[in-house]
């Protein structure tokens, strides 16, 4: 409608201008407010809400595996901490992120299920580590360590996101625009770097040592793999741009990586 509304007006002008050429593409505000777009936004926000009620569902049943889960979580505090964190976290962040992708509902639904289940492997292997092989409790220095860590990332992570919608939001298809402030001055993937800090203070929670280590290594893995698909993309829209600011910025970790 707002696109028809735009070509109406723009042959009235130019029978009054000598013929003036309508626009290649509406700004953001306008495509927003195009009735198209609003179907596409609830089902995605509705995509969202299913996704994450079904793996929080998920996780809390991980955790059960083999536990008292009322009884464990009376006891365990920082466990019990972390999770209404993450939860709030997992919420809020699909609030702010932005969707690119215009595939199928249940296509694009058992995507991103499956993309989470590394994570319920973490959350499982945490808490049978430490049930089965140690017993007991973690050390509160510990678990508190990996609170803090896992509150760190979300900061981080949900920061990032906030950061990035500001920063873009003038954006069009023919103008794109490369985020370089903020945290992205500092290291290009910190929405991965937040995230992998909340997925790795998880076996910390639980002083679950194996399972941290491998945490660390499988998310190294799947944030190479992330990253550089990613930047491939960068690099095909920005060029010599982009180039430039890898240059003179990390990945994931300052002075690291």
């Amino acid at each position: 409608m707002a696109i028809e509304m735009n070509r109406d007006a723009s042959q009235l002008n130019s029978k009054a201008t000598g013929g003036l050429k309508p626009p290649t593409a509406l700004p953001a505000t306008d495509a927003a407010a195009a009735p198209g777009a609003h179907p596409h936004f609830i089902r995605s926000l509705a995509l969202r809400f299913a996704e994450e009620a079904i793996f929080l569902i998920a996780v809390v049943g991980a955790v059960a595996m083999g536990l008292g889960i009322t009884a464990y979580f009376a006891e365990h505090h920082y466990v019990l901490a972390y999770l209404a964190a993450y939860a709030g976290f997992r919420f809020a962040d699909l609030l702010v992120r932005e969707d690119t992708e215009d595939s199928p509902a249940r296509e694009e639904l058992s995507r991103r299920i499956a993309m989470q289940l590394p994570l319920l492997v973490t959350f499982a292997a945490a808490p049978l580590e430490r049930t089965y092989i140690y017993g007991g409790s973690a050390p509160a220095f510990v678990s508190a360590l990996g609170l803090l860590i896992a509150l760190w990332g979300m900061w981080l992570a949900l920061g990032a996101r906030v950061q990035l919608g500001f920063f873009t939001s003038g954006r069009t298809a023919e103008h794109p625009v490369l985020v370089k402030s903020g945290f992205y001055r500092y290291v290009r993937h910190p929405i991965y770097a937040g995230t992998y800090l909340v997925t790795f203070g998880w076996p910390l929670i639980y002083g679950a040592p194996v399972t941290a280590i491998l945490t660390l290594i499988i998310g190294a893995i799947f944030a190479h793999r992330l990253m550089k698909s990613e930047e491939a993309a960068m690099r095909a829209r920005f060029g010599e741009e982009y180039d430039a600011y890898v240059r003179e910025t990390d990945a994931l970790v300052p002075t690291i990586w």
